[in-house]
């Protein structure tokens, strides 16, 4: 069993779920609030001691079409930095209409708007992650 950690990147907040090999089921774990390289950096740190990966995902954004969105460039840095400072394989998840997709689900669960912008992007990181368990059998 290897556990998996996926991300959905943002300028603002960055998205969090984890998962393992055996199972194949991705949950939203936490948001990592901040700009901060610093900051960032420091709680992933955290969550890589707590919860020790094999294996990280990132959600790469595209428009609709397939066409580079301007946050692709922004992903696929975070990517490589991930790659490079925990020397951790790092896959790229194609993440179109996973934030429509999170935000669906947590309307349907009952959430009130407030409640669901809290954990949108952690619901986000899981689809991003739960793509990749289906694609990675």
């Amino acid at each position: 069993m290897s556990t998996v950690i996926g991300f959905d990147f943002g300028t603002a907040r960055i998205g969090v779920a984890v998962g393992d090999t055996e199972i194949a089921m991705a949950q939203p774990l936490t948001i990592i609030a901040g700009e901060a390289n610093e900051v960032r950096f420091a709680a992933i740190e955290r969550l890589f001691a707590e919860w020790q990966p094999q294996q990280l995902v990132v959600g790469l954004p595209s428009h609709l079409d397939g066409t580079e969105h301007e946050m692709s460039a922004r992903c696929r840095r975070f990517a490589n930095q991930l790659s490079g400072r925990y020397r951790l394989p790092v896959d790229l998840v194609d993440e179109r209409l996973t934030s429509l997709e999170a935000e669906s689900l947590l309307r349907e669960a009952g959430h009130g708007w407030k409640k669901r912008k809290q954990h949108l992007d952690a619901v986000a990181a899981q689809r991003i992650l739960q793509t990749w368990f289906d694609t990675h059998p």
